[in-house]
């Protein structure tokens, strides 16, 4: 089956956008093109288009990989199928909120840039993951030493990293006396507006004072909180979909029925309603943020690494045992939700309940390989954090300590079996030199810990509780260690 989304009839029966896309103009560009953009801000900005026959179009930019994924999409027309898959059925849908996508490699720096530079754009959206903000973890501040940076300060005119495009658009509206503009992070960092200012502000002022203190006064950053379950795609799933189109759409995606979508209220020249398609517009988002990060995101790291040591592909699999099932939920109500302080009205009780039936789903083949990507970066805000909090109360973080455990015993490069594992990580060559010198063993424990750049890792008790973990999973395995919880 080879034939095009947009030059073939699509099954009359499948729900397509109803509304006129000739309207549509570019006022959002979104760096980082994946599928979790596709499924969530893409999808919701379709439904706001349905309720409100406003003009807001997105055009999708990806400035690394992903140029095959751009021309895919201007080939059917930037249309795109979305699978809403349930434990008990699947919703298909045509979203087609989409009507530009850029790439390097077709349109140059230039392109990119004068695309961001247009009068009408008003929001830069970002799914660029943690490493892209270029990041110091230990400071918060710019990563000077990073080598993109240091790419773009020398040749700032045609930047590499997504923070160099950002600049050097705002200094070109700065110059052209346009409108500012809005930038909004959708990446699973915390408070993440304040690191996307903390990261733009620091490189604008590198470059021209002037120009940092314009983007202070006149450019917003608001933080969001996102959520949706969305699995990379696979042939099999690009396959079903095609089934149920009677075409081909390589770019379609499969995601979980449900989407959140929390965003701190604070634009520099307008939004658009997204709060008819469901989201949540308001002041603070920051402990909706939270609760996500520990209670979510938290035991999907917990899953994952334990899960793929213990051989479960997916995170289904890995909820399938109830020793699995029941750790991730005391994991989320005994260790997470102690430490959150949220609004009136929130049941982290039902919220913890939810997400094991999301987490069970046995249709989404959410792969615990895909999850345990980029550990390093994750790890301090989904479980390090919490650890701080029953430290200082005194208080049993056992679940905590076996989940920072299986992420040192996944980053060693082999699993229980003996298997090489692709361990994808900005510093994996720095793991790898560390178990060529310690070997599997609990030697490699405080060196590992001492990555985070964490106070944490000076504490005693901490190290011993973790050490103790990772024992157990050389001794006996993850399924053993995860049994004992």
């Amino acid at each position: 089956m080879n034939r095009n989304i947009a030059n073939c009839k699509i099954n009359p029966a499948i729900p397509h956008p109803s509304y006129d896309r000739k309207r549509l103009v570019t006022r959002i560009v979104h760096l980082g093109c994946g599928a979790f953009h596709r499924a969530h801000q893409a999808v919701f900005t379709h439904h706001m288009l349905e309720k409100t026959g406003s003009d807001w179009g997105i055009c999708e930019v990806s400035l690394f990989s992903g140029h095959r994924l751009i021309q895919q999409l201007k080939e059917q027309n930037y249309l795109c199928a979305i699978a809403e898959k349930g434990a008990e059925k699947t919703e298909l849908k045509i979203i087609g909120s989409m009507i530009d996508a850029l790439h390097p490699e077709f349109v140059g720096h230039k392109g990119i840039l004068e695309a961001i530079a247009q009068p009408q754009v008003a929001i830069i959206s970002l799914t660029i993951t943690e490493k892209g903000y270029c990041i110091d973890a230990a400071s918060g501040k710019l990563d000077v030493n990073n080598v993109l940076i240091q790419q773009d300060l020398a040749n700032p005119t045609e930047p590499t990293s997504a923070i160099g495009y950002i600049v050097e658009t705002l200094r070109l509206r700065y110059e052209r006396n346009l409108p500012p503009l809005t930038v909004m992070s959708c990446d699973n960092v915390r408070e993440n507006g304040k690191v996307a200012r903390e990261a733009v502000v620091d490189f604008a002022r590198l470059r021209d004072e002037k120009l940092a203190q314009w983007i202070e006064l006149n450019v917003t950053f608001p933080c969001t909180m996102v959520d949706r379950i969305v699995p990379a795609a696979t042939p099999e799933s690009l396959e079903e979909i095609a089934e149920q189109l009677g075409v081909c759409d390589p770019c379609a995606i499969t995601c979980e029925p449900f989407r959140q979508w929390v965003i701190e209220d604070n634009f520099a020249n307008g939004r658009p309603n997204w709060d008819v398609a469901g989201a949540q517009f308001v002041k603070d988002v920051a402990p909706f943020e939270t609760m996500k990060l520990r209670m979510l995101n938290g035991s999907h790291s917990f899953l994952a690494y334990l899960g793929y040591l213990a051989g479960y592909t997916h995170i289904a699999d890995a909820m399938a045992n109830p020793d699995y099932r029941q750790a991730a939920l005391d994991l989320m109500l005994k260790e997470q939700a102690p430490t959150l302080t949220m609004p009136t009205g929130t049941d982290l009780f039902q919220y913890a309940h939810r997400l094991i039936e999301r987490f069970s789903n046995p249709n989404l083949k959410h792969q615990t390989w895909q999850i345990a990507m980029d550990g390093s970066q994750k790890l301090p805000q989904r479980m390090f954090d919490s650890v701080t909090y029953h430290l200082a109360n005194g208080s049993d973080y056992r679940h905590l300590a076996l989940g920072i455990a299986g992420w040192m015993r996944y980053i060693s490069g082999r699993d229980e079996q003996g298997k090489l594992i692709d361990v994808r990580d900005p510093l994996v060559d720095q793991f790898k030199s560390i178990y060529q010198q310690y070997g599997l063993s609990i030697d490699v424990v405080p060196t590992l810990l001492a990555v985070f750049g964490n106070p944490l890792s000076a504490d005693p008790h901490f190290v011993q509780v973790v050490t103790e973990a990772y024992q157990l999973l050389l001794k006996r395995g993850a399924c053993h260690a995860v049994a004992t919880l």
